[in-house]
């Protein structure tokens, strides 16, 4: 069962064959838009394939007869502006967690680093016993200065027009700090910055979350990647939904019901023309309507299948000019009977575990992970990173499950490119993956984690593993990519057309009557709501100019 909104019902026969917009998938960017746009005035029709609305952003019980409501695939919130929570009224309650990390030292995992954000000594000394002074320490207060001077300059543009890359540089002014970080390969600040490699690799998570690459590419991907994990509201810190995920499409989810917007689950698009018009089945039936404007809250290469006659979402986009997504991670939930005991005895789990609890993600470990996945081999030892949402919010568990000390885990496995999986061997490399997760956890633990997983009602372990493939079939998510592709910079070149509303917004698809609203989008990353917010804003100006 999900919880992001309960199924709804279809009631009589559709009675309108044109709307304002029609939006395509009822993730939490589409219900955005929709709320947006019907507070506006504006007709909108939203089409959800699934049975329930959120997409990724969902609570559900993945364990039969267990009272476990998991954020099954997104988990945590930075990005959502303060702005979009209050235009739309939603009341969404974000936990802060304590600690920001722990660390166990490779080859010495009776060591770690804790980042306690309540205790700036006790972190200090944390720095001395696993770097041998305090220097990163220090390196870590001024980097997280700088970042916070980028979040301040670039996030308050988040949810207005894009800046061009001239007048993003000048809201920083910094040159020095916006050539380290935007136009240099993040890992030559990060070596430059720091000394010891399991500080380093701390950093450097934040620049491969769900991203395939090296730090030291080229490319720049890490640097993207990194930006939009430490900008949101200007803080960059990532907070815990209290509820689950679900409760965040819910409130969306009112938002746009209330505003008047005509919600369909259950409703599967077959196919999107350029002049707007959309078909799609619903119980069986075939239905067409049209759009002044359609708002694609799908990924930019499912949107060109709906485009080229319908094709299959998730078929190879070899032939097409679209480029496949490729996501890089593997997501594994897990019911505890308890917190398991650590090598390091000098911290407690609930420490170690209330923020993000990163393993086997030294810096030198990192590259060597990305080297053996370049080569087609599941990396050993896997990088993983841990949250255990119950800790901070034990209203996702049962009365029952909370008294008798139950907690979930879900752990973020790096360095596992879609290009490993297939429809063939996805069986099989799902158990490869979920051992290689289960084994990185207990190098760093003093009992098997395998001892402590709950039963499910049929006596099956409390375990849920989903690749990049059970992703894509879930969620429509090509290639399991989280961002639906290569995250862009927010801001456009300063040659780049700013002529329509589409292009200012960073929203467009080159055609002026569909735009894309969801993680596609510049700036549409994460569960923010930005890339929906976005695509009503240039609905409305085009709508406006017209």
């Amino acid at each position: 069962m999900y919880w992001a909104t309960e199924p709804s019902a279809y009631v009589g026969a559709m009675t309108n064959t044109s709307y304002d917009v029609v939006i395509v998938g009822g993730g939490h960017n589409g219900l955005t838009a929709a709320a947006y746009l019907a507070r506006a005035g504006k007709d909108v029709l939203l089409l959800e394939r699934d049975d329930h609305l959120g997409g990724a952003a969902i609570s559900a019980t993945a364990f039969d007869g267990v009272d476990a409501r998991l954020s099954r695939y997104s988990y945590l919130v930075s990005l959502m502006p303060k702005q979009i929570i209050e235009d739309l009224g939603l009341d969404i309650e974000l936990a802060r967690r304590r600690y920001s990390s722990y660390t166990p030292v490779p080859g010495n995992t009776a060591a770690g680093l804790l980042i306690d954000g309540g205790d700036a000594a006790a972190t200090r000394g944390s720095f001395e016993r696993v770097a041998g002074n305090d220097a990163d320490f220090d390196a870590m207060q001024e980097f997280n200065a700088a970042t916070g001077r980028l979040a301040r300059a670039l996030f308050p543009t988040f949810c207005g027009p894009l800046p061009s890359r001239s007048e993003a540089r000048k809201l920083l002014d910094d040159d020095a700090l916006w050539d380290e970080l935007i136009e240099q390969p993040l890992g030559q600040s990060i070596t430059k910055r720091f000394e010891n490699d399991v500080v380093r690799g701390v950093v450097a998570t934040d620049a491969l979350i769900g991203t395939f690459t090296s730090l030291d590419d080229a490319s720049l991907d890490a640097n993207r990647c990194f930006l939009y994990h430490v900008v949101g509201n200007e803080t960059g810190d990532w907070d815990i939904p209290i509820g689950g995920m679900g409760a965040v499409s819910r409130e969306l989810e009112r938002a746009a019901r209330e505003a008047g917007a005509t919600l369909l689950t259950g409703a599967e698009v077959t196919s999107v023309s350029p002049d707007g018009g959309v078909r799609y089945r619903l119980d069986g039936t075939e239905h067409t309507t049209e759009g002044r404007h359609v708002l694609a809250n799908v990924a930019p290469a499912v949107l060109h299948g709906l485009l080229d006659g319908g094709q299959s979402p998730a078929a190879d986009a070899a032939s097409s000019e679209i480029a496949r997504p490729e996501g890089a991670q593997v997501k594994v939930n897990l019911l505890l009977s308890r917190l398991p005991r650590l090598n390091d005895e000098t911290v407690a789990p609930e420490a170690a575990f209330g923020g993000t609890f990163h393993i086997n993600e030294g810096y030198g470990r990192l590259e060597e992970a990305y080297q053996e996945a370049l080569g087609g081999a599941v990396p050993s030892p896997l990088p993983c990173e841990i949250y255990c949402h119950s800790l901070t919010d034990p209203s996702i568990l049962s009365p029952e499950l909370v008294e008798a000390g139950a907690q979930t885990l879900t752990v973020f496995g790096l360095h596992v490119p879609h290009r490993l999986i297939t429809e063939e061997n996805n069986d099989s490399r799902r158990a490869e993956l979920q051992a290689a997760v289960l084994a990185s956890l207990n190098s760093v633990l003093a009992e098997a984690i395998e001892d402590l997983i709950l039963k499910d009602a049929n006596g099956k372990p409390c375990i849920e593993t989903k690749t990049t493939l059970d992703l894509e079939h879930a969620i429509n998510m090509t290639g399991g990519n989280i961002f639906h592709g290569s995250l862009s910079w927010p801001f456009l070149e300063d040659d780049a057309p700013r002529n329509t509303a589409a292009e200012r917004w960073g929203v467009s698809t080159g055609n002026p009557r569909i735009l894309v609203c969801g993680a596609g989008a510049r700036r549409g990353g994460g569960v923010s709501g930005i890339g929906g917010h976005n695509a009503a804003m240039a609905v409305l100006e085009d709508l406006a100019d017209h």
